[in-house]
């Protein structure tokens, strides 16, 4: 029987196996099977065991793993192994009580020190394989972002990004080799960048807005021309509401239900850290645009399906809130989508129509919640003068669903 633990997961950085605690060394200098990418086994060189490099993709690695079990077996990564690092991913399939970490500094502890920056202050990104976009949630006026990047084009990307938005006299600086002989660093601004960097950095951007900076907060109530859309969606004062009753939390799943533009979709998801959104929406046109929307408001992990409801809710992850924004009447919606959510989760109805408020009635009758009617108006110009102009009335009705009584 292997030893509990029977993984130990090293963090190495530039300095190799001299940064290494004494724990951390005597375990790697054991080892009889070692993981690791190219850079890590070559920190690493004067150690005798087996050397095992990364599989593409990265969840093949997890069965190569298992079946070292019963030999003495060191995975290599980069800095702290839970910080956006390999030793999350482990985690899911190997349990906790198997697991042995040895962290190092990570490239954020490294980047703020060189940068003089306090890291509490600083915004810990990463779009080292994911979408460039993740950062525009965080892009607003001072903020400060440390990034983990993809390659040496991930700085270039990044400006051009914060150009686009205003942000171009943003300073940029690339750190490279973080505490290692050969460690470099590059200085510029956005709108300028035109350094050469290795391929291996992080990023620390502060943002500096410009005369006609656009960005946007986390909390609910983009403005409605933030979006792409054929004029059907959930309008701002409306869609701060709703996301409020929704109640968005780190790596909760949400439904929306007849998504239109995705305008709630891409809100829910810039709420909270690891918030994912499966948007239902049937219309081709509109599906493009939630594609769209994701894209340039930093969504990009939207998840589309593009058929009806209530056929398109079969077999799809259980969420944590759900929203219909559309299909109320047809039969099924509903009771499909609340049989399927969590119990304690929210489920937030808006309507328009006399024949889904009628439905909503009922519905509220039978399972309680919260039933209120929202009417928002606006100055408008009326000849020389200005008036209130009334929009639509929504109808609105959030429930939790309750947990089961206690035995």
């Amino acid at each position: 029987m292997p030893e509990i633990p029977w993984l130990d997961i090293i963090g190495i950085g530039e300095n190799g196996t001299d940064g290494l605690s004494k724990q951390a060394l005597e375990k790697l200098e054991s080892a009889e099977v070692i993981v690791g990418g190219d850079r890590h086994h070559n920190l690493a060189p004067n150690v005798n065991a087996e050397r095992i490099a990364w599989p593409s993709p990265f969840d093949a690695m997890i069965d190569k793993i298992l079946s070292f079990k019963d030999k003495r077996i060191v995975v290599l990564v980069t800095g702290d192994p839970l910080w956006y690092s390999a030793g999350a991913r482990i985690l899911r399939s190997i349990p906790k009580e198997e697991v042995r970490f040895h962290p190092q500094l990570s490239a954020f502890q490294w980047a703020s020190t060189r940068m003089g920056w306090s890291l509490a202050d600083c915004e810990t990104l990463t779009i080292h394989g994911r979408a460039n976009s993740q950062i525009v949630p965080h892009i607003a006026p001072d903020a400060r972002l440390l990034v983990l990047t993809q390659n040496d084009e991930s700085p270039a990307a990044v400006a051009d990004i914060l150009t686009q938005r205003g942000f171009g006299q943003s300073r940029i600086t690339a750190l490279s080799a973080l505490g290692g002989e050969r460690e470099q660093r590059f200085d510029g601004l956005a709108e300028s960048w035109a350094h050469d960097v290795p391929d291996f950095h992080t990023l620390a951007v502060e943002c500096v807005a410009g005369a006609n900076a656009k960005w946007y907060p986390h909390t609910g109530g983009l403005p409605d021309d933030a979006f792409v859309s054929d004029g059907q969606m959930t309008k701002q004062d409306v869609r701060a509401i709703t996301v409020a009753k929704l109640s968005p939390y780190p790596d909760a799943v949400l439904w929306d239900v007849g998504a239109g533009c995705g305008s709630v979709s891409v809100e829910w998801m810039r709420s909270a850290r690891g918030a994912l959104t499966i948007a239902i929406e049937s219309k081709a046109t509109r599906a493009a645009m939630i594609v769209e929307n994701s894209v340039q408001l930093g969504a990009e992990k939207i998840e589309i399906v593009q058929k009806s409801a209530p056929e398109a809710l079969h077999g799809l992850p259980i969420p944590d809130a759900v929203f219909i924004g559309g299909g109320l009447t047809t039969e099924g919606v509903f009771e499909t989508a609340w049989n399927a959510l969590r119990k304690g989760g929210r489920l937030v109805v808006n309507t328009v129509t006399l024949e889904s408020e009628a439905r909503l009635i009922e519905l509220h009758k039978t399972h309680g919640g919260e039933l209120v009617r929202l009417a928002v108006q606006k100055a408008e110009a009326i000849g020389p003068y200005r008036g209130w102009r009334a929009t639509m009335p929504v109808t609105q009705w959030c429930v939790t669903k309750p947990y089961e009584a206690q035995r």
